[in-house]
């Protein structure tokens, strides 16, 4: 690093007649520019920061993308699924005449993106090209570039060629569609299924339908699209290559993947995604109601319904003391109108594959990998730190239950509708109880009133 002196005025000292200057030197510390390399694509030379692995079109799309930021890149389960996805083709091109000793680097270098560890060579944001072939090259140029060091070469030789090695029997067209459903099926089963169903054994089967409607999709997440190339006719690729790559990827999933039935339907639509997130819609739909009925039961303590004691984990108001809020809530219940959100885009997105080939790929992928992140992460969060702790206040509830006018509902088969609501609205108007009233009037005795009046025999069907 270079490291140079500047003068910085630190204070003034003395009165107004002196007026005196104080100055001290300090020394601050300033990195050199970062230094590049040159890579070069069939537009050209382009310079590429020396210390990334990725290459010419990677840099390119950096450039020419600059939309969103980083909060808006490719989510790393995509990456992830890349480099699954990249070491099963490499495993399989080797049966197919690939060098081995290439192969051998391309799959070590395609597992160390699997694993997470060549995160910050993944720039790309997810609005680029709908088909995704940026992030496709990304892909291809970083495990072309490490794959070449494994082998002792220099970053940008091509060595290892991302197009002719990475890439072989592969198109942006199929891979990204293929690395879609990875990563959506590996992301439904490792957190989405296991927190709902976490919270569906804590809320007593409230959320089973819901799960059941995930499970009933993933066989059309578990069809890949590898195989089928530009267009879905395999063009470039041998003979069963769809099939061996797709046993590949189940072997290192442990995930029941199959090649796709049809290979164009696999590129021109993803019916599959839309039909996913329609569930998670459900979902959302289902856990709004419960939230929203948990905080709603939960209002009080004096003024509200009051029939649930919430766990109290913070401070609610800054202004107000002592006053806790339904927070947790409050959070699922965004994290719903989101995933809601997310089930427009994908469906906008899914409605417009048009001839040959979807080109809203990164939208619909990142939409519904958001959407799974987020319900599954809310309904652990929901789960741990308000459901788990929830009491009923029964106080509250028997008083409530006791005041109900509606209880006068069990008196109809005695003395009729017209009668029963006699009863009821003589014990709204004057305040008094349905027992007090139905006396006043003369419909019943005090006895038969309490034998028909008895709430635990109203939840179900008489003998």
């Amino acid at each position: 690093m270079a490291m140079f002196a500047v003068s910085r005025r630190l204070s003034i000292s003395g009165g107004p007649a002196i007026g005196a200057l104080r100055y001290a030197t300090t020394t601050v510390v300033k990195p050199l520019p970062t230094s590049f390399r040159e890579e070069r694509d069939t537009f050209g030379p382009i310079l590429v920061p020396y210390d990334k692995l990725w290459g010419a079109q990677t840099q390119r799309s950096l450039q020419n993308f600059d939309i969103g930021g980083d909060r808006e890149r490719m989510p790393e389960p995509i990456i992830r699924a890349f480099g699954i996805l990249k070491r099963c083709a490499a495993k399989v091109n080797m049966e197919y005449g690939l060098d081995p000793m290439i192969a051998k680097a391309i799959m070590q270098a395609a597992q160390e993106v699997a694993e997470g560890k060549l995160n910050d060579h993944f720039p790309l944001v997810v609005w680029q090209t709908g088909s995704g072939t940026q992030s496709n090259m990304n892909a291809n140029e970083v495990i072309a570039n490490r794959a070449a060091e494994i082998l002792g070469h220099k970053r940008g030789e091509k060595v290892v060629h991302p197009n002719d090695h990475v890439n072989r029997s592969q198109s942006s067209n199929d891979t990204f569609p293929t690395v879609m459903h990875i990563a959506a099926a590996m992301e439904i089963n490792s957190r989405l299924i296991p927190n709902l169903k976490h919270l569906h054994t804590s809320l007593n089967s409230k959320v089973k339908y819901g799960i059941d409607r995930v499970f009933c999709t993933l066989p059309r997440i578990y069809q890949l699209a590898q195989g089928g190339t530009a267009v879905g006719t395999g063009l470039n690729t041998k003979k069963g290559f769809d099939v061996k790559i797709a046993a590949a990827v189940a072997e290192e999933t442990n995930l029941p993947f199959v090649t796709a039935e049809n290979k164009f339907e696999a590129l021109a639509a993803h019916d599959a995604f839309v039909e996913t997130s329609g569930a998670l819609n459900t979902i959302a739909a289902s856990l709004m109601k419960i939230a929203n009925d948990i905080r709603l039961l939960g209002s009080g303590p004096r003024c509200g319904l009051g029939e649930l004691i919430l766990p109290e984990n913070e401070p609610g108001s800054s202004i107000m003391p002592g006053k806790v809020n339904p927070t947790q809530c409050e959070a699922l219940t965004m994290v719903c109108a989101q995933v809601m959100g997310n089930h427009v885009a994908i469906t906008i997105g899914g409605s417009n594959g048009h001839f040959e080939l979807n080109v809203y790929k990164p939208l619909i992928a990142s939409g519904l990998l958001h959407s799974v992140r987020l319900l599954g992460d809310a309904s652990a969060s929901f789960e741990k730190n308000c459901v788990r702790g929830i009491q009923a206040n029964r106080e509250r509830i028997a008083k409530l239950l006791h005041e109900s006018l509606m209880l006068v509902t069990s008196l109809n088969p005695k003395i009729g509708y017209d009668n029963a609501a006699a009863v009821a609205k003589k014990a709204h108007k004057e305040g008094s109880t349905l027992k007090e009233a139905a006396l006043k009037l003369g419909v019943l005795t005090s006895e038969e009133f309490d034998t028909l009046v008895v709430p635990e025999k109203m939840i179900g069907p008489s003998d």
